[in-house]
């Protein structure tokens, strides 16, 4: 079966190695020179299905409005005349009642669990280093943390899933390198189960073993549009320095992020995607004794901190309303406030690297995996800034769905199913 793969991050090319596995020819098309190179490129790395928690949480809209006038905050709000981004507030305003928020937040556990099983299942057969460590420590400055974490605490509660409340002493425990903060935490949380890694690294390396196994990448190359006849998706029409193309295929996968919406617009396939950009910073670590050994998470400025072997990774800051990939300095500037908090000795600040990203984000949280409604066209897409945590095992769903196997896991609420009602 000849498929084709739209989009080179580590969705896309984890969709690839698994389709190639069950002996599709593949072909992934990608608009970048490499793979990783735009939202896969600078994430925090964390793989925390523990944790992995819906954007829309009860106490969200109110902690909007709590930082809107701050000068280092978690979230950034534009209002702007789209009237696509009210239709999105909208949707994840009401996906912020405590009910629909424990049934998103199972939804995400769910994939995001099966991911990290299909991702130590794919390491077991091809070991190599990208910058891995164990163990996820969150950090509470205040009681009003501590409150609204209450939700997400009760859901771990009741998976049973592995966690330590912890006190700030025990907190240094963890991380030594908390000795010299500027800041100290009322109490943390610990998840001794998850991980971090960099997600570029993997996927640059992910695609090495795809093309040793046959699958072809196209660089350099745009998805114009889709050829779709009688309700099947027939052929894919690309750019590039070549020129125009029609490549024939018997299966596509639009794995495009915040992309994909305008692409399937056409065909009446309405995906409710919004790009909420993140920000990161990457510095060289100069002191070990006082900089991370694994990943940490600021909870109150909803950023984290991730070892990467010799370098940090300083990553959050959610901001609605701005579709362009500029830097802004707002956000920078609480990216480095957290990591002069926690880590003031760990790094020269003036070392930093600077990234931004669009995250696609739906507004319940969980991604939309499998059939589009039209024939042969099937959606991996809508992660939001959990798709590092979700994408071994999202590639191995689709890939099965489209060789006609059964998924290892329900996907009920996660596909498009659930906005169709």
């Amino acid at each position: 079966m000849k498929t084709i793969v739209l989009g080179g991050g580590v969705i896309g090319v984890a969709t690839a190695f698994y389709l190639r596995q069950q002996g599709c020819d593949v072909t992934v098309i990608e608009r970048e020179p490499d793979v990783a190179l735009s939202t896969s490129f600078g994430n925090a790395g964390v793989i925390a299905p523990g944790y992995v928690t819906p954007w829309a949480a009860p106490g969200m809209p109110a902690k909007i409005l709590k930082y809107l006038f701050e000068p280092a905050s978690p979230l950034i709000f534009r209002p702007t005349l789209d009237p696509a981004q009210w239709r999105w507030i909208a949707r994840w305003l009401r996906e912020c009642d405590l009910e629909r928020f424990r049934v998103n937040k199972q939804r995400m556990q769910r994939i995001a669990y099966y991911s990290r099983e299909c991702l130590h299942e794919f390491r077991g057969r091809h070991p190599f280093d990208y910058g891995r460590s164990q163990g996820y420590l969150q950090l509470f400055r205040s009681e009003y943390d501590v409150e609204l974490a209450q939700p997400a605490l009760a859901v771990l509660r009741d998976a049973g899933i592995a966690h330590r409340e912890v006190s700030a002493a025990q907190c240094v425990e963890i991380e030594p390198g908390l000795r010299w903060a500027r800041q100290t935490p009322l109490s943390g949380l610990y998840l001794p189960d998850d991980e971090a890694g960099d997600c570029a690294r993997f996927t640059r390396e992910l695609r090495a073993i795809c093309e040793r196994n046959g699958v072809q990448f196209r660089f350099d190359t745009r998805v114009s549009s889709l050829d779709v006849r009688g309700g099947t998706v027939r052929a894919v029409h690309v750019e590039s320095e070549r020129g125009s193309e029609t490549l024939q295929a018997d299966a596509v996968v639009v794995a495009l992020g915040v992309d994909s919406a305008a692409l399937l617009a056409p065909l009446g396939v309405k995906v409710p995607l919004y790009p909420v950009k993140g920000y990161s910073a990457t510095l060289p670590v100069t002191d070990d004794e006082k900089a991370p050994h694994a990943a940490l998470m600021d909870e109150s400025l909803k950023t984290a901190i991730t070892r990467f072997g010799n370098n940090l990774r300083v990553a959050g800051t959610a901001e609605l309303g701005n579709r362009q990939t500029t830097l802004r300095e707002q956000a920078l500037q609480t990216l480095m406030k957290v990591l002069k908090d926690w880590f003031p000795h760990a790094a020269n600040p003036t070392s930093a690297h600077f990234w931004v990203g669009r995250r696609p984000m739906t507004p319940d949280g969980a991604p939309l995996l499998g059939p589009s409604g039209v024939d042969n066209l099937w959606l991996n897409l809508g992660h939001g800034s959990t798709g590092w945590a979700m994408s071994m095992g999202s590639g191995r769903v689709v890939a099965d769905l489209i060789t006609q196997r059964t998924p290892e896991i329900d996907l009920e609420g996660l596909t498009l199913a659930r906005y169709r009602k």
